[in-house]
């Protein structure tokens, strides 16, 4: 006599079983819980009352208040420091995406004299830490007396943030066909013109990581900063923030006040490139 035997369901292989996906899970949840906290921490410090953050008490619920951010855009310099900072940021993503997307397209579709020379170079200046280049660019700029100078301070940022774009940018021209350029300019273009109306249009996902990496280089950056924006009236929001905390003091209301309304506009920015940002930073990465 035989017994009818029972079905073993064999689990196809990368499948995940209820226990390993409900740890999985569980993994992400608090990794996600832990790595928000600091942000939710912030904003609900922010929204306490004047000198509510001494309190252990949760007087956020009782009395959440905006008067941190009153003070800081009353009481303090904010505006200025923030004016300054969006036109170097600014300035700095303009001319760091038209210099990297020049420079990549040449190195990527031209072959030149020294051109071996000019990849070596755009590798090895990004080797160099920024504390070292202080120095020489202190001295250059002061010869050049473009000292507390928005404009000295915009090209200090460019050579951290161009190098890299342009070796970035000209890994994700080589993804694009030259059979491109060549048919722009068959049909009357010239190399510039068939790199402006056809191959940049194309691009788009490259420039758009190029435009957010120039930004957050100006946006944040401090030690540039302070060396080179010395005067009060020239300063950015990196070095006027240290004001808000001294050697036996520190004002957390209006430090995180700040902080939340610094994170604005880099937010915004992100959100107009996030779409392309990961096609950016993948494309062209097998031919680096």
């Amino acid at each position: 006599m035989t017994y009818p035997q029972k079905a073993v369901r064999v689990r196809p292989r990368g499948e995940r079983g209820p226990l390993a996906s409900v740890a999985l899970h569980g993994t992400l949840i608090v990794a996600s819980l832990i790595s928000i906290f600091p942000i939710v921490w912030l904003i609900l410090t922010s929204l306490k009352p004047r000198d509510g953050w001494l309190s252990t008490e949760l007087e956020l619920f009782n009395s959440p208040s905006l008067g941190n951010y009153g003070r800081v855009l009353t009481e303090t310099a904010f505006p200025t420091w923030l004016l300054n900072s969006v036109i170097v940021a600014g300035l700095s993503m303009l001319l760091g995406v038209f210099l990297a997307a020049t420079t990549g397209y040449a190195i990527s579709r031209f072959r030149f004299p020294g051109y071996r020379g000019v990849m070596w170079l755009l590798l090895i200046t990004q080797m160099f830490p920024v504390a070292i280049l202080i120095v020489p660019l202190y001295n250059l700029m002061a010869s050049l007396h473009l000292l507390n100078q928005i404009p000295g301070l915009v090209i200090a940022y460019m050579t951290v943030a161009v190098p890299f774009c342009a070796w970035m940018m000209k890994s994700y021209f080589d993804t694009i066909p030259q059979e491109i350029d060549q048919a722009g300019m068959v049909d009357g273009l010239s190399p510039f013109g068939a790199f402006w109306r056809v191959v940049l249009p194309l691009a788009r996902p490259g420039l758009a990581v190029t435009a957010f990496y120039c930004f957050m280089t100006a946006w944040g950056e401090v030690a540039y900063a302070t060396v080179f924006m010395s005067q009060e009236e020239k300063r950015t929001l990196g070095v006027g923030l240290q004001q808000f905390v001294g050697q036996h003091w520190s004002d957390w209301g209006l430090l995180t006040a700040a902080a939340v309304l610094i994170a604005v506009p880099a937010a915004a920015v992100f959100l107009l490139v996030q779409r392309h940002l990961v096609t950016g930073l993948t494309a062209g990465a097998t031919k680096l």
